[in-house]
């Protein structure tokens, strides 16, 4: 495993001390130097603060490190995000840790214990092991880690239950909510709409899903800047009713660091019948990501002017309803001082109350937290049917009520789950796929279709399920087997009887499907049952995907990863692409570097002649998603004819791992249309200085702007190219490809030589092909014209010349085509690289004994590469107890080096059934105190073999 980015920002502040600022790193580039930009002003109103280990954290705020698996959460160690302040007043934060376990009190008892997920020491005596109740913000259960573990067998499979962060591209991601109501500043209704507004940030991309009440079809969203200035407008589709969703791309900074303070607003307007319009603050909140169901609340008043929105989730173990309340407008109290207001909270089923809580609230913060204990088997029924309602009322001299029914959480997020062998209970590779998708409504009407492909046998079971507690005792919530066609390898249908803990579970990724065969009882393919954030692609996730499987590949790939792909083509004839995979293991593919699972390609299916492939992206984690815009007319046709395919490609297998055919019907008969008006917008955008001085992430060179993602030719040297990636300057030499004619000339205006045919003879059709195309192919990769038949390296910011693959430009077509360069098998024990940029290695002129070893892969892996942990360097094969700042040698902990990766795990525990359990120490594992002797003596005794978490 390697090492987590939170232990790498521990190592940095405390050993290197950085000051750790939001938005201040930046990512190293080899072997090309950055370039900063030339007296570019720094964008004001910095947001003060520090960065640590992915997570912003505010000017005093504390917390304890969590520096992921296998290290955990460092309970001894307390971070603090210190203000300083420069010579210039401005304030800025430092990370400062410190052990903290030398401020532990001293114990009068002798029989201490060390109670897990504690620093210090505490006496046994006067504690009756039950946990005092916290806050009501604190009573939601999935704030605080699970920590559970399960007696599953080694030989069971548990890489598919994975936490939501696995689910997503290797980015952090911040959820936001924001609740719209009719309210002016004037105190005057001007709506009785609601709408509720949930946002997902990823990096500088905001995605959004609005639901609303009350209020007519809206027709545009505004996002506000801290000014009340439209930062961003969204006008609605009339194709979106119910839920509309949407995207905002490229934040810049300054909008950014007001977005993380909460300085932005969002409005929603109607132009259907009278304008209305609601207005609501962006607020991030801690319940987000823990919430399962929710409610919208409305009042029956006209131009009511408020609203609210409820957020519940039930306990992990018991049926307890956890519930925050926002509220806005409610309470109309315009007195500067603060008042307390009571306040009535109702669980209603059909106008017949259940529950009734009674609590005040102050006018200033009218947000409400409560827990409904021990729900009985009818309030769980109707609440998972969505008969529920919560209705809140103010008491006192201006009575008001707002109230909504209860149904499971509503977004743009797709419910849908990737089967492979790889991630069965038993792990394989088959070479098959599973691939499902599923509408959760609000009566609890679970609706899903599925589908499989590639199995070795027939289909026996097709199951939803918990995760095993234990070998051969699955947990089966519900069977589709009945639903599925053996002709079509389809199921289709809907699961009426979800109870409210089966709700819980979907929308918490806790739920699996399982595909059992004649060969495979327990199970070929499985997958985990997980929420696919919304990417503001335009894709049918309505719609089954394309499934993508080694069964596909020719010949068949036996593997356990298997993945599917949503694809369409817009208007404007752009194909977008949405590919998720699954069981694509890391240990099983060594050469792969960090993260970087593979390629994601597209090509055409012709038996007449050799496929032409074009590459999509590569791609890090589970997911790739993207545009791509310069379709040729051929892939547009075969992509109409269903004579396409899309695969992904690993160091293991290069031709592909996983593949599928596409069938997208289009009319783009053409080609891509021009984009006239566009293009004339940017090109004013990109030549305009005043416009360009404006974007903080352009860079200035030569005494000029360039905008963000723009490359250059500078002016000393034609044979470098530029490129602005978000305010650093990267220039890379120019890579000529070798030519293969006789003849060359040098151009002037060129670096590389072309080949010389001017004295060719050439036929007087090849003549009339080239005069059609006398303009050549434009390279999106290098924003540069090329000529017909000229071929040249691929320019792709902002790791520069890819020298791995060798671009085309055909005079008969016009097109680009870029195919991977195949490198030559070699025999030697010690092959080079001649040159860091060159992709094929070659044997020493001095070594000449065969090897006997054949490389097939056409990208070459290095050989056995060293490791850097810390400010450690270990050879490949060596192990090692990681050493962490302010804890010191982490024994409990092994490291080991693996062809430059490094990865770590940690000791196994095994499960523990009493109550008193403590830990010492010396030992890596909990005891059990009544049983500490015995334990100490086993741990001691000769022979006594480790075992080491798979």
């Amino acid at each position: 495993m390697l090492a987590p980015r939170a232990l790498r920002s521990l190592l940095c502040a405390l050993s290197c001390a950085w000051w750790l600022h939001s938005g201040t790193a930046s990512r190293l580039k080899t072997p090309a130097l950055p370039i900063q930009s030339e007296r570019e002003p720094l964008p004001s109103k910095v947001l003060a603060g520090c960065s640590f280990g992915g997570r912003f954290y505010s000017l005093e705020d504390t917390w304890h490190p969590d520096l992921g698996e296998p290290f955990g959460v460092m309970h001894c160690v307390q971070c603090h995000c210190e203000p300083q302040k420069s010579r210039r007043g401005k304030v800025s934060g430092k990370v400062n840790c410190r052990n903290i376990k030398q401020d532990c009190p001293n114990l009068d008892c002798d029989d201490s214990v060390l109670l897990p997920g504690q620093c210090c020491r505490t006496c046994p005596k006067g504690s009756d092991g039950k946990q005092q109740a916290d806050s009501m913000l604190e009573s939601f259960e999935y704030f605080h880690e699970k920590g559970k573990e399960d007696d599953l067998h080694k030989s069971y499979n548990d890489r598919s239950y994975l936490s939501s962060e696995d689910t997503g591209l290797g980015e952090s991601r911040t959820d936001f909510v924001a609740l719209l109501t009719g309210v002016t500043d004037s105190w005057l209704p001007s709506s009785s709409g609601v709408a509720r507004v949930r946002l997902s940030l990823t990096r500088t991309t905001l995605t959004f899903s609005v639901t609303y009440q009350r209020i007519g079809r809206p027709t545009k969203i505004a996002i506000l800047d801290s000014d009340g200035t439209p930062a961003f407008e969204y006008k609605v589709p009339r194709g979106q009713a119910d839920m509309i969703c949407g995207v905002w791309k490229n934040l810049a900074k300054p909008l950014l660091r007001q977005l993380h303070s909460e300085q932005m607003r969002i409005s929603m307007t109607t132009s259907t019948g009278r304008r209305e319009e609601v207005v609501g603050k962006i607020i991030k909140h801690r319940a987000l990501f823990a919430e399962t169901f929710s409610s919208m609340l409305t009042s029956e008043e006209e131009n009511a002017g408020m609203g609210g929105i409820a957020m519940l989730t039930l306990s992990d173990s018991e049926n307890n309803l956890h519930f925050i309340l926002i509220l806005q407008g409610l309470i109309r109290h315009k007195d500067k001082e603060p008042v307390l207001v009571p306040i009535r909270v109702q669980l209603v089923y059909r106008q017949h109350v259940l529950r009734e809580i009674r609590a005040n609230i102050t006018s200033n913060d009218p947000d409400f937290a409560e827990v409904l204990t021990d729900l009985n088997s009818r309030e769980l029924f109707w609440l998972s049917r969505g008969q529920l309602e919560i209705a809140v009322a103010a008491e006192g001299q201006d009575p008001r009520q707002i109230s909504g029914f209860i149904t499971g959480r509503k977004s743009c997020d797709a419910i849908q789950s990737v089967m492979s062998s790889g991630d069965a209970l038993i792990p394989g590779k088959t070479g098959g796929v599973g691939s499902a998708i599923f509408n959760l409504h609000d009566n609890g009407t679970l609706e899903y279709q599925v589908q499989v492909a590639g199995l070795t046998s027939d289909v026996v079971s097709l199951t939803i399920e918990l995760k095993p507690r234990r070998r051969n005792k699955r947990s089966v919530l519900y069977d589709l087997t009945a639903e599925y066609g053996k002709a079509a390898g389809r199921a289709a249908g809907s699961w009426s009887r979800l109870e409210a803990r089966h709700i819980h579970m979907l929308l918490q990724n806790e739920l699996f499907i399982n595909v059992a065969t004649a060969h495979n009882q327990e199970g070929e393919l499985r997958g985990q049952i997980k929420a696919l954030p919304y990417s503001g692609l335009e894709v049918p996730r309505h719609e089954l995907p394309t499934p993508l499987a080694g069964h596909f590949v020719s010949p068949p790939v036996r593997t356990g990863a298997s993945g599917h792909a949503w694809v369409s083509v817009d208007k404007q004839c752009h194909l977008h692409y949405e590919i998720i995979v699954a069981g694509l293991s890391k240990a099983d593919d060594l050469t792969v570097n960090a993260h970087l699972h593979g390629l994601a390609e597209i090509g055409e299916l012709d038996d007449s002649s050799t496929s032409h492939k074009r590459l999509l992206t590569g791609f890090y984690g589970s997911q790739a998603q993207g545009v791509l815009k310069d379709m040729s007319v051929e892939l547009l046709q075969h992509l109409d004819q269903g004579t396409a395919f899309i695969q992904v490609s690993t160091k293991m297998n290069p031709q592909g791992e996983i593949r599928g055919r596409v069938h997208v019907p289009n009319t783009c008969k053409l080609g891509a249309p021009a984009e006239v008006e566009e293009a004339e917008f940017d090109d004013v955008f990109l030549n305009d200085p005043e416009e360009l001085k404006k974007d903080p992430n352009t860079c200035f060179f030569e005494n000029q702007h360039h905008a963000h993602g723009s490359r250059w030719t500078p002016s000393y040297d034609k044979c470098v190219t530029c490129s602005c990636q978000k305010r650093t300057v990267i220039c890379d030499p120019v890579i000529c490809p070798e030519l293969t004619c006789s003849r060359t000339i040098q151009p002037e205006d060129k670096c590389c030589p072309v080949c010389d045919e001017s004295r060719e003879p050439k036929d007087v059709k090849a003549l009339e092909t080239l005069e059609e195309h006398l303009e050549g192919c434009y390279f999106e990769g290098d924003q540069k014209m090329h000529a017909p038949g000229t071929t040249w390296h691929p320019f792709v910011p902002p790791f520069g010349y890819i020298k791995c693959a060798v671009c085309t430009c055909k005079g008969s077509t016009g097109e680009v085509h870029c195919e991977k360069v195949t490198c030559p098998v070699l025999t030697c024990n010690h092959p080079v690289r001649r040159s860091p940029s060159d992709c094929c290695k070659e044997c020493p002129e001095e070594e000449r004994t065969p090897a006997g070893l054949e490389i097939s892969d056409m990208m070459q892996a290095d050989g056995p590469r060293n490791c850097k942990f810390g400010k450690n360097l270990y050879q490949n094969s060596d192990s090692w107890h990681p050493w962490v700042p302010l804890v010191g040698e982490m024994k409990c902990i092994n490291c080991w080096c693996d062809h430059g990766v490094t990865k770590c795990q940690r000791k196994q525990c095994p499960v523990l059934t009493c109550s008193n359990i403590t830990r010492t120490e010396s030992s890596c594992c909990p005891e059990c105190g009544d049983q500490k002797e015995e334990a100490v003596l086993m741990t001691k005794t000769p022979g006594k073999r480790r075992t080491w978490r798979q």
